[in-house]
């Protein structure tokens, strides 16, 4: 078993949970940062609809991440919105304006993410030390006061204030944008 002090409600606690790598990394960076977060576990969960059961007492708004490659495979994006959104890949194509779109594959999310398919984040961004990944971030999550994501594994939900996030942004060095994703 593992103990972590992390920030939580602006006070330090410990976690007393086995943390995954990943999991260990991200609280980790957001404890260097100062950013305060409240942490979650749970089974894996691979779906929204299967998240949704754990995330009912969360006072937060869950996003979901997908991760995307252009056609060329030179560029990569990570579009953020709310998670009872859906999304067509062809409406998403005309909003971003970066030509045909496809899903990364489980190599490349690896590469650039360092994390496996049913836990893309925007914690990913840890790992992308060279700033490959642009971020399309909904610009409905600016009304949100407190976001959550996967620390980078699918057993456990983070979640913290909107101001923190765009913190954790900003000290990770990855150009990102907000814009309208859907009406």
């Amino acid at each position: 078993m593992f103990i972590f002090a992390v920030q939580k409600n602006n006070a330090m606690q410990e976690i007393v949970h086995p943390l995954s790598e990943r999991q260990e990394k991200v609280v980790n960076k957001l404890n260097e940062l100062g950013i305060p977060f409240d942490i979650h576990f749970h089974p894996p969960i691979f779906t929204i609809e299967e998240a949704l059961e754990y995330w009912k007492e969360f006072d937060s708004t869950h996003c979901k991440n997908l991760f995307f490659r252009n056609h060329k495979g030179n560029r990569h994006y990570l579009v953020i919105f709310d998670c009872m959104q859906q999304l067509a890949i062809h409406d998403l194509e005309h909003r971003l304006r970066q030509g045909k779109l496809s899903f990364a594959s489980e190599q490349r999310m690896e590469k650039y993410l360092g994390l496996k398919p049913g836990s893309v984040s925007p914690f990913g961004l840890i790992n992308d030390k060279e700033h490959h990944v642009h971020l399309f971030i909904d610009k409905n999550l600016l009304n949100a006061e407190r976001l959550s994501f996967h620390p980078n594994d699918n057993t456990a939900t983070c979640v913290i204030k909107k101001e923190d996030f765009l913190k954790f942004l900003d000290a990770m060095g990855n150009t990102y944008e907000f814009i309208e994703l859907y009406d």
